[in-house]
């Protein structure tokens, strides 16, 4: 049957960012198609909520508090979740972000920190995962970039060119890792998240962005779930190396900040 493709029956997986947004429906979708799984994010009361998700479709939940970025945390969450599960199927480095910041206010620790948190945990998380998931079927790995990594606006220079490190990053491991272990990456549009909270509450800003979005709306968390769910299931098993633009159309920025320009 077509539909027994996009099962991860038995799977396990790692989600970091997993207590809200993005990566909360990831993990609530990989649950409801057979997945074990994982979720670390700092908050536990809210990853608390998304592990009672996963286990009301009969699938176990194993929640761990950490801050991604610190030391030492993500060999514990890999740790962890190797004892719970035995194993590792499926890693989503859904962590990340960094607010928008003119060029000239944008220190260099804040620059190097965005880099930091959205590509060195990555890389770090999926280097700790792959000798647990070398010989699984269909291992995979999938990291949520962002359509900053390919366009241009003012305001976004430590995050679009982590964003942008992440996508090329994600090829280069592919080849690294293939054919033992898949790894593609999703470059996400404007999601209705709390990360959006401010323009979610500001009837003329959502308008801008919605009226320069080809498709006429925000994207919800769900669009991007089922885009890592295709990814990391059967069927994209032949999927490697490939950066998926789920982003509603757009291509440039949907919003302008309103950054002046330089003065001479």
């Amino acid at each position: 049957m077509i539909l027994d493709q996009f099962q991860l029956t038995d799977k396990v997986a790692v989600v970091t960012g997993g207590g809200r947004g993005i990566g909360a429906e990831i993990a609530r979708t990989f649950a409801a198609v057979g997945a074990d799984v994982a979720i670390a994010a700092r908050t536990r009361s809210e990853l608390e909520a998304v592990a009672e998700d996963i286990r009301s479709h009969g699938r176990r939940a194993l929640v761990v508090a950490c801050d991604v970025s610190e030391d030492g945390s993500l060999e514990a969450l890999v740790e962890a979740t190797v004892a719970e599960f035995g194993g590792i199927d499926i890693v989503v480095n859904n962590a990340g972000g960094s607010m928008p910041t003119p060029f000239l206010d944008t220190s260099v620790q804040a620059f190097e920190g965005a880099f930091h948190f959205n590509v060195t945990t990555a890389f770090a998380l999926t280097q700790l995962a792959v000798p647990h998931m070398v010989g699984r079927d269909n291992a995979s790995v999938v990291n949520i970039s962002s359509t900053m990594g390919r366009v241009a606006d003012r305001g976004f220079a430590a995050y679009g060119t982590a964003k942008g490190a992440l996508t090329h990053m994600t090829r280069l491991v592919a080849a690294d890792l293939a054919p033992a272990i898949r790894v593609n990456g999703i470059a996400v549009g404007s999601v209705a998240t709390s990360a959006l909270e401010v323009v979610l509450d500001n009837e003329d800003v959502m308008k801008e962005m919605v009226g320069k979005t080809p498709l006429g709306r925000l994207g919800e968390p769900r669009d991007i779930a089922l885009g890592a769910l295709w990814l990391t299931s059967p069927a994209g098993g032949w999927v490697t190396g490939k950066i998926i633009e789920i982003d509603g159309g757009i291509e440039g920025s949907n919003l302008d900040l309103r950054i002046p320009d330089l003065e001479a």
